[in-house]
């Protein structure tokens, strides 16, 4: 039977010979005899022992989980599958620090950041609760609209990257600023009256839809064909679209058509589905701030010509 030395299992693992006589002594690592001189020798069975003994000690398993896998009290199976598990938690959490600290590095704040990563999905859910509770509460709103809306939940993964943090951060920020809120509810009471008028609103307004992607198109038109917002074409284009505006909202061009369509045209409710794409992992939802900036100046042209 082959026998070896403190000396030669080293060699064969790459364990010092303090550690192997530290595994040794308590028990890991039966002696399988002595030398003429008195020093232990262990068999293929030890030497094996101790090769598995350092594989899970490699792999961040404890010494007294290694025993109880040596005296088969549980298998290596059950210890790999719990150990990734408490791994897997582990990294979560990193990635979280390491979204938390790129943020912090950003923008240099830091308890704000870390309490709003911390938050559990309830409470990062009853910030967007409470902001729909203050801009639809009282008003008698389209039902499949209201639950449509409210129903959309703030679903920031547990290893979120910074883009994502940043965008959670944003968002709770934006529903909880008291102009934005007012410009929502805003929004919601002409809502309630359009309802009143008869309008059909269940659908989110399709015809309100189409109308909007009409105008983000003919102002991306515009500003790729590099036609100013203070030029005739560029008043004509605006003319076009306020018109098919008073069609769909039944009010005729003028000071009242503006006033809705500024009113319904917060950049930041636009800004709020962008965020929660980013948060949820969606497809990005287009950015239309340039067009909407082209609009509003050639609005603003067209109307300070009129009233000369």
């Amino acid at each position: 039977m082959t026998h070896y030395s403190i000396g030669q299992l080293a060699r064969l693992t790459g364990l010092s010979t303090r550690t192997i006589r530290f595994y040794s002594d308590s028990g890991l690592i039966p002696v399988a005899g002595r030398t003429v001189g008195g020093f232990r020798t262990y068999d293929v069975d030890g030497l094996a022992r101790l090769k598995l003994v350092r594989t899970l000690r490699d792999l961040g398993v404890d010494l007294p989980t290694a025993q109880r896998v040596l005296a088969r009290e549980v298998s290596v199976a059950e210890v790999a599958r719990t150990h990734a598990e408490a791994i897997d938690a582990q990294l979560r959490t990193l990635r979280l620090r390491r979204a938390v600290l790129r943020v912090v590095a950003r923008n240099g704040e830091v308890e704000m950041v870390h309490e709003m990563a911390r938050l559990s999905e309830d409470e990062r859910q009853a910030i967007l609760d409470d902001f729909f509770d203050e801009v639809f509460g009282g008003l008698d709103l389209d039902p499949d609209f209201r639950d449509r809306m409210r129903s959309v939940r703030v679903e920031l993964p547990d290893d979120p990257t910074p883009e994502q943090l940043e965008a959670w951060i944003e968002l709770a920020n934006l529903v909880r600023d008291q102009d934005f809120r007012a410009s929502i509810r805003q929004m919601s009471v002409r809502h309630q009256e359009m309802r009143a008028e008869g309008a059909d609103l269940s659908g989110g307004g399709a015809e309100q839809m189409e109308a909007f992607q009409h105008a983000m198109g003919a102002a991306r038109a515009a500003l790729d064909a590099g036609i100013a917002p203070t030029s005739d074409e560029g008043r004509r284009i605006v003319a076009e679209v306020n018109e098919r505006w008073s069609r769909v909202v039944g009010v005729p061009v003028g000071p009242e058509l503006t006033r809705q369509l500024e009113q319904f045209g917060d950049p930041r409710a636009e800004r709020y589905w962008m965020l929660l794409a980013t948060i949820n992992g969606w497809p990005p939802v287009p950015d239309t701030s340039a067009e909407r900036k082209w609009l509003a100046e050639a609005g603003r042209q067209a109307r300070t010509r009129q009233s000369r």
